[in-house]
């Protein structure tokens, strides 16, 4: 299976990616493929009509994006508390997406926070992000608080106690992960997930 993790900090260096990578790292172990898309330094440009129009400039940088996540079989949404919010580029990066790259594609939400925050991404995510591209949220979700004290590769930079519930949180929640991804590729296998006449979410 494909997994395609999404780290939605425009920071460089970012507790968002650092939680990624763990993830990259436990789905790997677990025999899983696994991708991380990281994006600091604001790697796609805000949506504008041209994505509509088939605009070059678009095109060009969004094919081979898309043709990733068309691949993938299921996605990890990792989604920093920003002033009680989602960052403006993960927003950003679910308006480029309609031509079915994440639809009836199961997702994870991990949302981080450096205290005891995180639970206003979960909610704002499942509420607006999944109309058109249709994403699937599993019931199951993740909210990684004080980030800074877990998921180090140096061990004494680590809450042990914390960091061992997250560690084996995680890597459970992917495991549901990886069996919503197998149930939901039987779904689009059946045909009936696209209907040109409704191809934007109500």
């Amino acid at each position: 299976m494909k997994i395609t993790i999404v780290s939605g900090s425009h920071r460089e260096n970012s507790q968002s990616e650092k939680v990624g990578r763990f993830v990259q790292k436990t789905l790997e172990q677990g025999g899983q493929q696994a991708e991380l898309f990281s994006l600091a330094n604001n790697p796609l440009p805000l949506w504008d009509e041209g994505i509509w129009s088939g605009d070059e400039k678009w095109q060009t940088l969004l094919t081979p994006l898309s043709e990733q996540l068309a691949a993938s079989d299921a996605f990890v949404i990792i989604a920093p508390e920003w002033h009680g919010q989602v960052p403006s580029g993960l927003k950003n990066f679910f308006l480029l997406w309609g031509k079915g790259e994440l639809a009836h594609k199961p997702a994870l939400i991990i949302a981080v926070s450096s205290s005891d925050g995180g639970a206003y991404p979960v909610a704002e995510l499942r509420m607006s992000s999944y109309k058109n591209n249709r994403i699937c949220y599993i019931p199951e979700q993740i909210i990684v608080r004080h980030v800074e004290s877990v998921l180090n590769d140096d061990a004494e930079q680590n809450d042990a106690a914390s960091d061992e519930y997250f560690r084996s949180r995680i890597s459970w929640t992917l495991d549901v992960l990886v069996q919503y991804g197998d149930a939901l590729k039987a779904v689009r296998d059946k045909g009936i997930t696209y209907n040109q006449n409704f191809s934007n979410g109500m």
